[in-house]
């Protein structure tokens, strides 16, 4: 008896049936279901900040992750804080807590619950200028601008440092007052980076507000 006679399926047929497994097979397998997502663990966490700023008290619900600069953007409106490199090397997003000058895209919004925030809105407004702002104007202190609001934050909390004794690392005698020298000034402004080299007259309008020759 030949191999043909023996087992009587053609090449034809050895194909069809063939495919006619793997279709049986794919329909009897057990079909694998997808949970759906938890939308409950996919939302972000949310939380309650209050705080004061610019005098006016503000209860907010934010992200967790929101930090402050955003906060005041994009929840408060208050844009004249600038994100700048939005990693704390810049200044341009420098505001006021508390009287200690911070740059707002290092800290979360949640961790200033309770907290008194001055922007450079908070300083003054056209018409009823800090005097920062006006020696900023009167000694051409800036170019583009951008930089700026950063820039006046950094100078008021700087001259409020200098007045309060706290020494920096130019002090040349830690137990002597540190007085607003040229030097001092540049050393303790030195977080503030402006692109257009608006550097010197920086100084000269501290210096101004200090009632101090540059």
């Amino acid at each position: 008896m030949t191999a043909t006679e023996k087992f009587p399926i053609s090449r034809r047929g050895l194909i069809t049936g063939g495919a006619a497994s793997v279709a049986a097979a794919s329909v009897t397998a057990p079909l694998t279901v997808k949970a759906a997502p938890d939308k409950a663990a996919a939302r972000p966490a949310t939380g309650r900040v209050a705080f004061t700023v610019n005098g006016t008290a503000h209860d907010i619900e934010v992200d967790t992750r929101t930090t402050l600069l955003d906060a005041l953007r994009e929840h408060l409106r208050l844009t004249g804080t600038k994100k700048g490199c939005d990693h704390g090397q810049c200044g341009a997003c420098t505001v006021i807590v508390d009287g200690r000058r911070i740059n707002s895209c290092l800290s979360l919004a949640v961790q200033h619950d309770g907290d008194k925030i001055t922007t450079i809105e908070g300083l003054g407004l056209p018409g009823q200028l800090h005097p920062m702002q006006q020696a900023f104007i009167a000694h051409d202190g800036y170019q583009c601008g951008y930089c700026t609001p950063g820039q006046i934050c950094s100078a008021v909390a700087v001259l409020g440092e200098i007045e309060a004794g706290i020494p920096s690392h130019v002090t040349a005698d830690l137990n002597d007052a540190p007085q607003a020298t040229t030097r001092e000034l540049r050393e303790r402004m030195s977080g503030n980076i402006c692109r257009c080299g608006a550097y010197s007259n920086i100084v000269d309008a501290i210096a101004d507000v200090a009632g101090v020759k540059a």
